[in-house]
């Protein structure tokens, strides 16, 4: 799967550019500002309809403009693509094929791709949060019906927590069960996936790390701290043995909402102990493994995007990230052209500034 070319128009400082795309290693070069990770946002958008940067839609519509266009077409083992979508101030109108959708999710899976910039580091450092929207966002692109069951899973628990702070403890104790059979039925088919996915991740990022490092051993495991079953109905007893504290609380505190990734290197806690170095290896590690999985998933491998991605790593661990970027699309940002990948030869460099392609 690789994107042939990219048409922006009024996208954040983009008036009217078009990307044209190699199927192998692509380099976006230019000064901080210029562009470069609008371009690469661009794309991410065509594959999920929503930005990896933007809290909403219309942030990224062009200073002065009431409305802004991305166009990509795409081609994969199964045929050609072209995903539309025009931002306005109030929405965002997406088409497939020329074809208007109402849903996000029939988006999902048209175009696949894994994105890295130096905000995913999140997916180490920081919250459960962004580790469980990393598994969001890849199982939704391999799975459609996940992302189904996502939307439904967040819609019953937000109606079961509005239950909880209902004042009338009679009509609680009545409802709460129903509730928790529904939340129950879509949350045991969300776990099973995610565990499914990182089944798969495990040995790939593994391998991955061990590679890139020189022998550090990366381990992962899905952490479901609320309970230890296997079934609707151990979730079901799960949601049951919490009630009076969820009373309390007033929200629910069972559920995939509360799912976490353990991350280790040699037996220690990366978030805690890890350098950064390690932090953004890791990283990497996962955005590679993710590839592989695609891959296993689809007979083919999605476009990976790399945003700023190779400036913080040594020279070591950046000529063993490139060596791996062979046989698939890629598409990089970087201020300058390392030698590294200068040597390689054959690859696309877009020299971008300003919000213009510079030839």
């Amino acid at each position: 799967m690789f994107i042939k070319n990219l048409s922006l128009k009024n996208f954040r400082n983009y008036e009217n550019e078009v990307f044209d795309f190699k199927s192998g290693i692509n380099v976006l070069v230019g000064d901080n500002a210029q562009g470069k990770t609008n371009c690469a946002e661009a794309v991410f958008y065509l594959c999920t309809g929503y930005s990896p940067r933007a809290s909403k839609d219309k942030q990224v519509i062009r200073y002065g403009e009431k409305s802004a266009n991305i166009v990509g077409s795409c081609q994969s083992r199964y045929g050609k693509v072209e995903v539309s979508i025009e931002f306005t101030g109030s929405q965002k109108n997406i088409a497939l094929n020329g074809v208007p959708i109402k849903k996000i999710g029939e988006l999902m899976g048209n175009i696949n791709s894994v994105f890295f910039n130096p905000g995913e580091l999140k997916l180490i450092q920081q919250s459960p949060e962004d580790r469980r929207r990393f598994l969001d966002i890849s199982l939704s692109q391999m799975d459609r019906s996940y992302f189904y069951s996502l939307q439904k899973y967040r819609k019953i628990l937000e109606q079961r927590n509005d239950l909880l702070k209902n004042p009338d403890r009679e009509v609680v104790y009545d409802t709460l069960p129903l509730w928790d059979s529904e939340l129950s039925s879509v949350a045991i088919e969300i776990i099973n996936k995610r565990k499914e996915f990182i089944s798969k991740l495990i040995p790939h990022a593994k391998n991955f790390h061990f590679y890139v490092t020189g022998g550090e051993e990366l381990e992962l495991s899905l952490e479901t701290p609320y309970f230890s079953g296997t079934t609707k109905e151990d979730l079901i007893t799960a949601f049951s043995e919490k009630t009076e504290k969820d009373l309390v609380l007033g929200y629910t505190t069972v559920g995939p909402h509360r799912d976490d990734i353990k991350i280790k290197i040699d037996g220690e806690d990366v978030r805690v102990y890890g350098s950064q170095g390690q932090q953004r290896t890791t990283a990497i590690s996962l955005k590679l493994a993710e590839l592989e999985v695609f891959n296993e998933r689809f007979n083919e491998y999605p476009i990976l995007i790399l945003d700023d991605a190779l400036s913080e790593l040594d020279s070591k661990r950046r000529l063993k990230l490139i060596e791996k970027l062979k046989g698939f699309q890629t598409i990089i940002t970087l201020t300058d052209l390392p030698l590294e990948l200068q040597n390689l030869g054959d690859i696309n460099v877009i020299n971008v500034s300003g919000g213009k392609i510079k030839n």
